[in-house]
C-alpha cells in the first residue's frame, strides 16, 4: 500500500458506510465498517506507513476500532475461513 486515510474519532457510522481509503500503486479502494457504531481509535501508524498494510495486515496492520452500537449484526459476519473458501 502506498497510502491511507481514515475518518475522524467520533465519526458515527452505519453498516456499510466508508470509514476511510487505501491505495496501491495500481488502485484506490474504499474500506467499509461492517456494522453501526462510533469510530474510537485510528491506527495512525498505518496512516504514517500503508506498508504495514502489506507486512503485517492481521496485527500491526488494523485500519481502525469501532465502538459497535448495535451487535445484531454480527450474525451475518463470515470467519476468516469462510472469506478464504469464497476467494478461492
Amino acid at each position: 500500500m502506498t497510502f491511507a486515510e481514515f475518518k475522524d474519532v467520533g465519526t458515527a457510522l452505519s453498516a456499510g458506510d466508508a470509514v476511510g481509503e487505501v491505495e496501491s500503486v495500481k488502485t484506490t479502494s474504499d474500506v467499509y465498517s461492517s456494522l453501526p457504531g462510533e469510530i474510537v481509535e485510528v491506527n495512525q501508524a498505518v496512516v504514517e506507513d500503508p506498508s504495514i498494510l502489506n507486512s503485517d495486515p492481521y496485527e500491526a496492520g488494523w485500519l481502525v476500532k469501532v465502538k459497535v452500537s448495535d451487535a445484531s449484526g454480527y450474525d451475518g459476519l463470515m470467519e476468516a475461513g469462510a472469506y478464504d473458501e469464497q476467494a478461492g
